[in-house]
């Protein structure tokens, strides 16, 4: 197996040879959030978010125009540079003193639930006979904070764009129907006062998404959901350093039947680094509150871009292939998080 540059950018004469592509995923992904707005002002809310339409409008877009060779850098560039760097800025949008706010025994129980997502979700997939690859795609998006844990796990694991694209609109359709469903369903099981908002943040799989389950339930709801899953997507960095362990071990065997060691660096990816870096200067006070916003606004659209250039990436044929194990390990996954997160909130509040 040849050795991939740790920085794709060193490979490319950019910006001639980038523009192409980049002007292509700038469509899509324009597109894209005007789809976002015309939901919002037809319907009061986006039922899709911008993020997974210009994933399913650059499906779209492979499905019937294959991309000319010409805009194959500038994709590449989108879907791995610009994305690493949307997940760098990412992790200026949260604190350690805004985990604190939830208390130590619901900060442990959301990390509690992301190991046993992760693992459940791996047996599940196993069972299901889904390919070890995809299964650990699709752990990470259920567990921890979906599109952003699948795209920053891919280039750790290796998985190829048929996998990551698949595993986000199967992951994104089942977190769609959690969103839509538990507003429905939680006045209906008896759960203590109070729990709503913390059963959002523990299993709905995106901070858009939580605020959109937990909003029928009122502010404090938003909040302890919005706080919940921020522990959730707090887990990302060390999931990634730990799939970036048994990644090094697999190209270790690898690198002894002939093929070539990847660098030390690759150990622990530079964009997590850059997460956990930022993370830590927000706390300790060193990016103002005025420039969080901006920071997450070019986190969101950066991965905007990223998540069009990957549906040109996808032959939709592939996917098709991959629905029915695909499936049955998304929805089996997604209820035992349901179930278990329903048990720590019963223990924890009193229910």
């Amino acid at each position: 197996m040849p050795c991939r540059p740790l920085f794709p950018l060193r490979n490319i004469d950019f910006p001639a040879r980038v523009a192409p592509g980049i002007g292509l995923c700038l469509a899509i992904g324009a597109l894209a959030i005007g789809l976002e707005r015309a939901q919002a002002a037809l319907f009061g809310k986006s039922w899709l978010e911008a993020l997974n339409l210009a994933l399913l409008l650059g499906v779209g877009v492979r499905a019937i125009w294959r991309p000319r060779p010409a805009c194959l850098p500038g994709i590449s560039f989108c879907a791995r540079t610009l994305l690493n760097i949307a997940i760098v800025l990412l992790g200026a949008a949260f604190s350690v003193g805004a985990v604190r706010a939830i208390g130590p025994g619901l900060v442990a129980g959301a990390v509690g639930i992301v190991a046993f997502g992760l693992v459940f979700t791996c047996c599940v997939g196993w069972l299901a006979g889904l390919p070890a690859r995809q299964t650990l795609l699709v752990a990470c998006g259920n567990s921890i904070c979906g599109n952003s844990a699948i795209m920053a796990a891919a280039p750790i694991i290796e998985a190829d764009d048929d996998d990551v694209g698949a595993s986000i609109a199967f992951t994104a359709a089942g977190g769609l129907v959690v969103v839509l469903g538990l507003p429905l369903v939680v006045p209906l099981l008896g759960l203590p006062k109070g729990a709503e908002g913390a059963l959002a943040g523990l299993t709905v799989y995106a901070v858009p998404q939580v605020v959109a389950a937990a909003a029928p339930f009122g502010v404090a709801a938003v909040h302890v959901g919005t706080l919940v899953k921020l522990v959730r997507v707090l887990m990302l960095g060390p999931v990634c350093v730990v799939l970036a362990l048994i990644a090094s071990a697999w190209r270790a065997r690898e690198a002894a039947q002939g093929a070539c060691l990847p660098p030390v660096t690759r150990l622990v990816p530079w964009y997590i680094i850059g997460f956990v870096a930022m993370m830590a200067v927000r706390s300790a006070g060193g990016i103002p509150a005025w420039l969080v916003m901006p920071l997450n606004y070019w986190a969101t659209f950066l991965t905007i871009l990223a998540m069009a250039a990957l549906g040109l990436g996808v032959e939709l044929r592939a996917v098709l292939r991959a629905g029915r194990a695909l499936m049955v390990t998304v929805s089996i996954s997604l209820i035992g998080l349901l179930g278990a997160s329903m048990a720590l909130v019963r223990v924890m509040l009193g229910g």
